[in-house]
């Protein structure tokens, strides 16, 4: 893969990860815990436009809410295998209180773990202000597959696809 550094965060950068991020359904987040280790859990990706911004809807008591709570640098992971596209966000989470913001994001989905609907006090906004991101993006799996029996065969490097690092 190319790799890339882009210290300038600009319009393009954040315009490619949101291309790339778009109709991903979850996303893992990291948080660290109260021991210090790394935890990763599935979270539902938000209907609205990547701006450097990523909200999600967590509960109150969670122990992820919590890890936030005392250590908000977190990291978000985006995966499509299929499209050989892979992005990883690190940033700040943010637990908010903000009822229009609520409004905005929810959907009827979350009735599964907020029974009492948006009313339901265990409601947490998490908004995770992006600091940084890479992203791997590949040609595809028959594309990389050629790329890497050209290099077994030839002995060089088999160019698989872009790899970027972008500051936001």
């Amino acid at each position: 893969m190319t790799q890339q550094t882009s210290t300038q965060p600009t319009s393009e950068n954040i315009k490619k990860l949101a291309d790339l991020i778009k109709g991903v359904k979850f996303a893992m987040l990291t948080v660290q815990t109260a021991e210090g280790h790394l935890h990763a859990h599935p979270m539902t990706t938000q209907e609205v436009e990547f701006d450097g911004d990523i909200w999600f809807i967590g509960g109150k008591d969670t122990e992820q809410v919590a890890a936030m709570r005392a250590h908000p640098q977190v990291n978000v992971s985006y995966a499509r295998p299929d499209k050989g596209v892979y992005v990883s966000v690190n940033g700040k989470a943010n637990l908010i209180e903000d009822r229009a913001k609520l409004d905005e994001l929810w959907s009827d989905m979350y009735k599964a773990y907020f029974p009492q609907g948006k009313e339901d006090p265990n409601i947490q906004l998490i908004h995770i202000a992006a600091n940084g991101a890479e992203y791997w993006e590949s040609d595809g799996k028959v594309r990389n597959l050629i790329q890497i029996a050209k290099g077994l065969v030839t002995g060089e490097h088999a160019h698989q696809g872009e790899n970027e690092t972008v500051k936001l």
